[in-house]
C-alpha cells in the first residue's frame, strides 16, 4: 500500500447491546497499528465510533428494565473505554445516538440517494435475524436457522422504503474486479465477486417505526418509518466527518484526495464492499479505497460474539496480563485468513516465550553489560556491524506487510531483530571480550545497544507500551540502571 497524501482509517462501529469483547478488540487493536505506522509519514485520521439505533439495543435495554437512552449511553462508555487498556491512538469517536453530527449527514445521504431515484417504498415480506439486524433469503439459512447466530430468524411482513442495489451490480463489479475498491486479502474479494454475480436484490432501508420501537432517526418526510440500522449505521463514516454540513473535516478526509480505509471483520463483508459503495455512487460520493477484512476469535471452537453469548473481556485480560501481552497475541497470532482460538494459556504463552525471554531478555542483558563492563556508558560506534543488515531492513519489511494487511508478518519482521541480536551475543560472547581485553568490545555494545533503539522504534506500532520502556531503557549517552521491560506472567488463574 503506498502511503498517500492523507488517511482516513476506519473500523466498525459495534452494537452496545452487551459489554465489548475479544474480537472486536482484535479490529482496533489492529486499526491502531496501521494509523500508528502511517503516520511516521502521513497524516492521519482514526475513527471510531458506536452503533446505538439498533433494536438489539431497545430489546437489551428493556431486558436490563431501563431507559433506551440511559441503556446504550452506558454501554458505548463500555467500549469508548477500550482506548485505556488497549492503548489506542483513535483520534475521533462518533456515538450514532447523541452525535448532532450524525443525524444531520444521514439524512443528507437518504435525500441525495432519493434525488437520484434510487429510493421507494413498497410491501415486503422475509426473515428478519434480529441478531445480525439483517433479512435473509431462505437459501442462506442452513436449516432454517441464521449462519452466524444458529438462531431461526422472525417473519416480517410490513410496508418499507427499499433502496436500488440492483442498479449498481455492473459498477461494483468493475470497481472491485479492477482493484479500484481493493479488498483484501484476496479470498474476500472473490466472495464480494461472486456475491455480485449471484445477482443483487434491492434490500429494505427502513423499518416501521412501531416495530422499532420508535428509536431510531426517522425517516426525512415520513415520520412513521425510521431509518434501517445498517443504512444509519454505514453513513457513519462520513457523517463524523460532518458530511451533513460539507464541514471542512469531510472535505479534507473523504473528497480532498487521500486515502480512505475500512477495517471489517468477515461477517459483515457485504455491507462494507456491496451495500455501502453502492449508497456512495447513488449519492455521488468517492467510494473507500480498500476494505480489509480480518477473521474471527473463537474461544472452545465457538465465535466470540455478543448475541451468541462467547465472551472474553478484553479489559480483564489487559488488567490481568497488562496491554502488551493482550495486543501481541492478537498480533501474532491471527492469521491473515481464517479463523483462531483464544486461551489464555496461549496468550501467556507467547508473552513468557517471546516478550519475557526473547525480547525482555535481550535488553536486560544488552544494558546490564554496559553497565558492567562500561559503567553505564554507551561506547561510540565504529560503523555498520554484523547487526546492520538485519536492522536495515525491517521498516521495509514491516512496511510491506501491513500493506498487505498482514500483521503476522509484520510481526515476524520485527522479531527477526530479536532474534538475530540474541544469536551474536551468544555467538560473539561480550564476557569472554571483556575478560580478555578483547578492544572489539566497545564495537559490539555499541551496536547492540543501536539494535534495542531500533527494536524499539520497529515495535512501536505493534507495542507502544513496551516500545516506550526500551526506549528509556536504552537512550543517551548512560544508559538507566538495568529494569526489566517485560517481567514473566503468571500461569493463568494464578494471577494473585
Amino acid at each position: 500500500m503506498e502511503v498517500p497524501l492523507g488517511v482516513y482509517l476506519t473500523t466498525t462501529i459495534p452494537y452496545v447491546n452487551a459489554r465489548p469483547h475479544l474480537g472486536f478488540a482484535l479490529e482496533l487493536v489492529q486499526a491502531d497499528v496501521l494509523a500508528r505506522h502511517l503516520r511516521r509519514h502521513d497524516d492521519v485520521r482514526f475513527q471510531a465510533g458506536t452503533d446505538d439505533n439498533s433494536l438489539k439495543n431497545v430489546l437489551a435495554a428493556q431486558a436490563a428494565g431501563i431507559g433506551v437512552q440511559d441503556f446504550v449511553d452506558a454501554r458505548a462508555e463500555e467500549f469508548i473505554g477500550l482506548a485505556g487498556p488497549l492503548s489506542l491512538s483513535v483520534d475521533d469517536v462518533i456515538r450514532t445516538s447523541r452525535d448532532p453530527r450524525h443525524r444531520a449527514g444521514v439524512e443528507r445521504l437518504w435525500r441525495a440517494c432519493a434525488a437520484a431515484g434510487d429510493l421507494y417504498r413498497r410491501h415486503y415480506e422475509g426473515l428478519y435475524c434480529v441478531g445480525c439486524e439483517q433479512f435473509y433469503g431462505e437459501a442462506e439459512l442452513p436449516a432454517g436457522l441464521c449462519p452466524e447466530h444458529g438462531t431461526a430468524p422472525h417473519h416480517v411482513s410490513e410496508e418499507n422504503w427499499f433502496f436500488r442495489l440492483s442498479r449498481y451490480a455492473g459498477r461494483l463489479h468493475d470497481l472491485i474486479s479492477t482493484g479500484r475498491l481493493r479488498i483484501e486479502p484476496a479470498e474476500r474479494r472473490n466472495e464480494v465477486l461472486s456475491f455480485i454475480a449471484g445477482g443483487l436484490e434491492d434490500f429494505s432501508i427502513s423499518r416501521s417505526s412501531e416495530r422499532a420501537h420508535g428509536w431510531g432517526i426517522p425517516v426525512p418526510g415520513d415520520p412513521e418509518q425510521v431509518i434501517y440500522v445498517w443504512w444509519d449505521a454505514l453513513g457513519n463514516y462520513i457523517t463524523a466527518l460532518d458530511y451533513g454540513n460539507n464541514g471542512a473535516q469531510f472535505r479534507k478526509w473523504w473528497t480532498g484526495g487521500g486515502h480512505r480505509v475500512h477495517l471489517v471483520g468477515k461477517g459483515v463483508l457485504r455491507f462494507h464492499a456491496v451495500y455501502w459503495p453502492a449508497m456512495l455512487l447513488s449519492a455521488g460520493l468517492p467510494l473507500p479505497d480498500e476494505v480489509l477484512v480480518h477473521g474471527y476469535l473463537t474461544a472452545g471452537g465457538r465465535k466470540i460474539s455478543k448475541s451468541g453469548g462467547v465472551t472474553v473481556d478484553p479489559v480483564a485480560l489487559a488488567r490481568a496480563y497488562g496491554t502488551d501481552a493482550v495486543r501481541w497475541w492478537l498480533l501474532r497470532e491471527v492469521p491473515r485468513v481464517g479463523d483462531v482460538d483464544f486461551t489464555a494459556e496461549r496468550l501467556v504463552q507467547r508473552a513468557n516465550d517471546e516478550l519475557a525471554n526473547g525480547l525482555g531478555n535481550l535488553v536486560n542483558r544488552v544494558v546490564s553489560m554496559v553497565h558492567r563492563y562500561r559503567g553505564g556508558l554507551v561506547p561510540t560506534a565504529g560503523g555498520p556491524g554484523e547487526l546492520g543488515e538485519v536492522c536495515g531492513e525491517v521498516e521495509g519489511r514491516v512496511g510491506a506487510a501491513l500493506g498487505g494487511f498482514d500483521f503476522r508478518q509484520a510481526t515476524a519482521a520485527v522479531w527477526e531483530i530479536v532474534d538475530e541480536a540474541n544469536r551474536y551475543i551468544n555467538r560473539v560472547r561480550p564476557w569472554e571480550l571483556a575478560k580478555g581485553g578483547d578492544g572489539r568490545l566497545d564495537a559490539v555494545l555499541a551496536e547492540l545497544v543501536l539494535a534495542c533503539r531500533i527494536l524499539s522504534e520497529q515495535l512501536a506500532p505493534f507495542l507502544p507500551d513496551l516500545a516506550a520502556r526500551i526506549g528509556r531503557q536504552c537512550a543517551g549517552e548512560r544508559l538507566p540502571s538495568p529494569d526489566p521491560v517485560f517481567a514473566r506472567l503468571p500461569a493463568p488463574g494464578r494471577e494473585a
